[in-house]
């Protein structure tokens, strides 16, 4: 690897490394609150129900990220014997990440529509050029994170939120037979990321829901 792509890489990883940390913390902290609302308070007790993303990190999941450009956190203990309802809740929880996931991609691409309003067409000065030219790059590459986070996590393989989405949307007897596929969840998604068919699942939902919310930018 020469000078050129190391700072390629180097860049890259500056642009992703924000929008990672803001799309694990929100993910992971939306499904320790609604576990906590709905009686389990395991997450709170682990001090895991806290905006410091350092909490939520995964060693493994930080290395895919620098390797495959997609990583994730460390998952939110969860004890389904406290909660009131587990299966209904658990499906609550589990939905929970991701929706926290779309609604960060939300707020950030308002955030992006607002600067551009402000500052296009007018002259901002140095200062202003030396903000928001990284600026806007980081929010967009946070927006791609937190959309593409939400749907690789609703992926239906355990032991994605997906699965806990699909078991909860179940009857109590199929949800239990689907439970036999946490035994080969992890083979499973590993074949979907080596053959790239995670790829071809979350790519067209991403282009859509991208093209969506930053509609109108140049």
């Amino acid at each position: 690897m020469n000078q050129l792509d190391i700072a390629s890489f180097l860049k890259e990883l500056i642009l992703l490394v924000p929008g990672f940390l803001l799309a694990i913390t929100v993910h992971e902290y939306a499904h320790g609150y609604i576990a906590y609302r709905l009686g389990d308070p395991t997450a709170k007790l682990a001090g895991r129900l806290t905006f410091n993303p350092i909490s939520h990190l995964d060693v493994f999941g930080t290395i895919a990220l620098i390797l495959a450009r997609i990583g994730w956190a460390k998952p939110v203990p969860v004890n389904p014997s406290n909660l009131r309802n587990p299966k209904q809740d658990m499906l609550w929880i589990s939905l929970g990440g991701p929706a926290a996931n779309m609604a960060a991609a939300v707020v950030l691409a308002v955030v992006v529509h607002l600067l551009a309003a402000i500052f296009s067409g007018r002259p901002i000065g140095q200062l202003g050029v030396f903000i928001l030219r990284p600026l806007f790059p980081i929010l967009i590459a946070a927006i791609q994170m937190n959309i593409v986070l939400a749907l690789f996590n609703l992926i239906p393989v355990p032991p994605l939120d997906g699965f806990g989405v699909l078991q909860g949307l179940l009857p109590i007897r199929q949800a239990y037979a689907l439970e036999q596929l946490q035994l080969y969840g992890v083979f499973i998604l590993l074949l979907l990321l080596l053959t790239g068919a995670v790829g071809y699942i979350i790519y067209p939902p991403l282009r859509f829901i991208q093209g969506l919310l930053l509609s109108g930018l140049g």
